[in-house]
C-alpha cells in the first residue's frame, strides 16, 4: 500500500503537465482537489461521517482552515504554475522539498527538534535544488529560478498543511482531508472559471481525467498511505512513500518523452541522502506530558494510551474521547499529538 501510494502521488506531476495544456492552473488545481473530495467520502462516511471541529474547538477550526489555504488553496495553484515553465521531472525531485520545508518549519514554528543528521538532510535536499535552478538545462526549460521558487513556495505550504493536519484531533484523516479537498477545490474552480477562461481546446473528457488524477494521486494515495503507516509505522510508510519523486520522473520520461541529464541525477542522489538523513533521524531524551483529554484515533500498544477495554486488542485502532494522565518518561519519538514541547537544555539532559 505504501508504495502504490507513492506511485499514484508521483504520477500527479507528470499528469498535471499533460493536463496544463487543455486546463489553466486554478480550474485544474480545483478539479484536482474535488477529485480528492470524492475519492476519500467513502472513508469519511467510515470514520463518522462529514464531520467538521465543534464550534467551541477553535484550536481544530483554526488548524483546518490553515490546511485548507495553505495546502489546498495556494499550494497546488503556484505548484502547477511553477510545472507549466519547467520539466515535470525536475519539478518531481523539487517536490522533495516538501519533507526538508516540513522539519525546517517544525523546528521554528511547531516546538520540533533537528539533530546534526537532520540538519544535513535539509541541507542536501537545499544544495540538490539549487543544482536544478542553475543547471545547464535552465535555459531549455528543464529548470529555472521563477519555476524553482514558485515549487519551493507551495513545498513550505504544504509543510505548513502537514503541520495543521497533523495536530487535529477532533476528526479523523479523511474527514480532515474531504474538507479540505471539497472547499479549496470549489474555490479554486470557481477562480479559475471567472478570471482563467479555459484554453480553446478544452473538452470534457479533460475535466474527467483532471478529477481521475485528483482522485488516485491526492485521495486515494493519502488513504492508502495512512492505512500502511498504521501497518508499518510511521517511519517504514515514510520510507517507502520517499520512492514518490523517482516514480514521478520515470513517468514523465515514459509519458511525456522528457530528456534526463546529469544534473538530474546528480540531484536525485542528494535528494536521496537528503531524504535519507531526515528518515532515520531519531529523539530521545527525557520529557513530561501534562495530564490532558482529546479524541483521536489511536491503539493501545504504546507508552501513552494504557486505558483498558475489555472487547479490544492493544494493536486495533480505534477512536473514542480519552484521557491522558501527567507521566515523565524518556523514548525515541516524534513531534505528533502528544510530543510537542520544549527541548531540555544540555544540562537538563
Amino acid at each position: 500500500m505504501a508504495l502504490l501510494s507513492a506511485f499514484l502521488f508521483g504520477a500527479a506531476t507528470p499528469a498535471s503537465k499533460y493536463l496544463l495544456d487543455s486546463l489553466p492552473p486554478f480550474q485544474l488545481a480545483g478539479l484536482l482537489y474535488l477529485g480528492a473530495a470524492l475519492a476519500v467520502a467513502p472513508a469519511a462516511l467510515k470514520s463518522g461521517g462529514f464531520a467538521l471541529p465543534p464550534k467551541q474547538d477553535h484550536k481544530n477550526q483554526l488548524r483546518l482552515l490553515g490546511a485548507v489555504f495553505f495546502g489546498g488553496l495556494f499550494a497546488p495553484v503556484v505548484l502547477l504554475i511553477g510545472l507549466q515553465n519547467a520539466g515535470a521531472a525536475s519539478v518531481s525531485l523539487w517536490l522533495n522539498l516538501e519533507l526538508a520545508a516540513t522539519a525546517v518549519l517544525g523546528v521554528f514554528i511547531f516546538k520540533d527538534h533537528l539533530s546534526a543528521k537532520g540538519w544535513f538532510g535539509v541541507a542536501a535536499a537545499i544544495f540538490a535544488s539549487v543544482l536544478l535552478v542553475l543547471g545547464p538545462d535552465a535555459a531549455a526549460g528543464l529548470a529555472g529560478l521563477i519555476p524553482g521558487i514558485l515549487v519551493a513556495l507551495a513545498c513550505i505550504s504544504w509543510g505548513l498543511d502537514n503541520h495543521f493536519t497533523a495536530l487535529i484531533d477532533s476528526i479523523t484523516p479523511s474527514q480532515s482531508t474531504f474538507w479540505k479537498g471539497l472547499a479549496a477545490g470549489m474555490v479554486n474552480l470557481t477562480i479559475g472559471m471567472i478570471f482563467t477562461p479555459a484554453n480553446g481546446n478544452f473538452e470534457l473528457n479533460y475535466v474527467l481525467f483532471a478529477l481521475i488524477v485528483g482522485a488516485l494521486s491526492y485521495g486515494t494515495s493519502i488513504v492508502l498511505y495512512i492505512h500502511s503507516a498504521q501497518s508499518l509505522g510511521a517511519t517504514r510508510a515514510q520510507v517507502l512513500f520517499a520512492c514518490a519523486p523517482i516514480f514521478g520522473v520515470l513517468l514523465s520520461v515514459m509519458m511525456l518523452n522528457e530528456s534526463l541529464t546529469i544534473i538530474h541525477f546528480i540531484s536525485a542522489i542528494l535528494f536521496i541522502v537528503g531524504v535519507g538523513f531526515l528518515i532515520i533521524e531519531d529523539h530521545n531524551h527525557l520529557h513530561h506530558h501534562d495530564s490532558m483529554d482529546h479524541d483521536h484515533m489511536h491503539s493501545h500498544d504504546d507508552d501513552h494510551h494504557n486505558h483498558f477495554h475489555s472487547d479490544s486488542e492493544p494493536s486495533v485502532k480505534h477512536r473514542h474521547k480519552h484521557s491522558h494522565k501527567s507521566i515523565s518518561h524518556r523514548h525515541v519519538h516524534w513531534p505528533d499529538l502528544h510530543h510537542r514541547h520544549e527541548h531540555p537544555s544540555k544540562e537538563e539532559k
